[in-house]
């Protein structure tokens, strides 16, 4: 095995080590008394075929139901004893296990985790009763107004890549999913070149590494088979051409929504999700932003707006959303397109750029405080793109970007006059 040390940054120090059978171990000491485990799978919904859409969601729910070596209930057993935490959560492109222990029951409780999660048991028992439980979550999640406003916005943005699905799946995919097909996505996907085991706590790095390769070792029963996924090639969509609208009409709301979607660059083109960052902050992130000033400060015309860029895998989303009365939907989309015409005419004021990345530097500082931070942004990095530098460098990009770049970015991937838009309305 082969061990790589990082430049030094200032704060993060972490150690890269990939294992003969493609396992990568991202390993750093922090003198804080707790050590994190954060397992990646290069798996998500996104992933998935139309016919098995969920599967990687209702695996994270199997993976805790028993192994050989464990009962079902064993292990949250063994980790609620120890004080330890443990958790999952499955995205469009990934799939991740954690746990949080005390550096002594590091060595102990670490290979249950990774027991756990390459050798669920999935008996046909349990994933029947997993499924209902499975099915309960989609229908609370269709009964979520914010979800359901979410999905459609999705579906607009969309019209090919599966990112327009639910991570969850639809409930007739679920319904109709056996257990051998569960099996046979695990061994496909659940393999070591596909991983990336990220460890950040109060032990040695070489004690670190030891323990996560030992548990890999004695708990990976199919070291010698190749996996078998394979991952289609996806193209972007194209930006759109016109403004595209869909409205709905939701009983349970008190408040319409109004949501505005632009297909931007992914991970696969991170230069250029940096401004687009920055546009997001200073359009409607905080107080200061332009869209919350003008629209909920001044104007009154929403009672809350916000703005994300969504940085998925292959293509990300700028996503402007609003909570406001039906009457002011005309006049708050016009005013977010003009306040985008803005920035593509005149270039943003030093001041607002130097305020923005002070707060960018000091996010990322305070999102390195605990073990499970640092873990959770080197596996997610180096799990989608098999490299750490952008995890350790954000602020630096994010330092780089000048005024004219920001004008460059809202003009080449934020039209004003062609979007993806979803408007619900309340009933009455």
């Amino acid at each position: 095995m082969t061990s790589i040390l990082t430049k030094q940054p200032k704060l993060n120090a972490p150690s890269i080590c990939q294992l003969d059978n493609g396992l990568t171990i991202i390993a750093e000491q922090m003198p804080v008394e707790a050590v994190n485990l954060n397992v990646w799978i290069n798996v998500g919904s996104a992933k998935e075929s139309n016919e098995i859409n969920g599967m990687a969601h209702f695996l994270e729910h199997m993976v805790f139901k028993g192994t050989p070596n464990l009962e079902i209930g064993e292990f949250e057993q063994l980790i609620e004893e120890r004080g330890a935490v443990t958790n999952a959560a499955t995205s469009q492109d990934y799939t991740h296990y954690y746990i949080t222990t005390a550096p002594k029951d590091f060595a102990e409780l670490a290979p249950l985790q990774l027991d756990v999660v390459l050798n669920p048991s999935l008996d046909n028992e349990a994933f029947e009763r997993e499924k209902l439980v499975v099915l309960e979550e989609i229908r609370r999640s269709e009964d979520s107004p914010r979800r359901r406003t979410f999905y459609r916005s999705m579906e607009t943005c969309f019209e090919t890549l599966p990112y327009r699905r639910p991570v969850l799946g639809p409930a007739s995919v679920i319904e109709n999913l056996r257990s051998p097909q569960m099996r046979d996505f695990h061994h496909a996907w659940y393999q070591p070149q596909s991983m990336t085991a990220a460890v950040v706590g109060n032990l040695p790095v070489e004690e670190l590494i030891e323990i996560v390769t030992q548990g890999f070792e004695q708990h990976h029963s199919f070291r010698d088979q190749k996996a078998k996924n394979s991952t289609p090639s996806v193209t972007p969509e194209p930006p759109f051409t016109e403004i595209v609208r869909r409205e709905y009409t939701d009983e349970s709301l008190q408040q319409a929504r109004l949501v505005m979607v632009w297909r931007v660059p992914g991970m696969e083109n991170l230069a250029q999700t940096y401004a687009l960052d920055i546009l997001a902050v200073i359009l409607g992130q905080g107080k200061v932003s332009r869209l919350f000033r003008e629209l909920r400060e001044e104007k009154g015309l929403v009672n809350q707006i916000g703005v994300s860029n969504m940085t998925q895998t292959h293509q990300g989303v700028f996503y402007i959303s609003a909570a406001l009365p039906t009457e002011n939907i005309p006049e708050v989309e016009q005013a977010i397109a003009q306040q985008i015409r803005t920035l593509q005419s005149e270039l943003i004021a030093t001041k607002d750029i130097d305020r923005i990345r002070t707060q960018v530097a000091n996010r990322f500082v305070f999102a390195n405080e605990r073990p499970s931070d640092r873990a959770n942004l080197y596996g997610y990095y180096y799990s989608q793109l098999q490299d750490l530098a952008p995890a350790l460098n954000y602020p630096q990009h994010i330092q780089s970007i000048s005024a004219a770049d920001l004008q460059l970015a809202a003009q080449k991937y934020l039209n004003p006059e062609a979007y993806g838009v979803v408007i619900m309305k309340p009933a009455n």
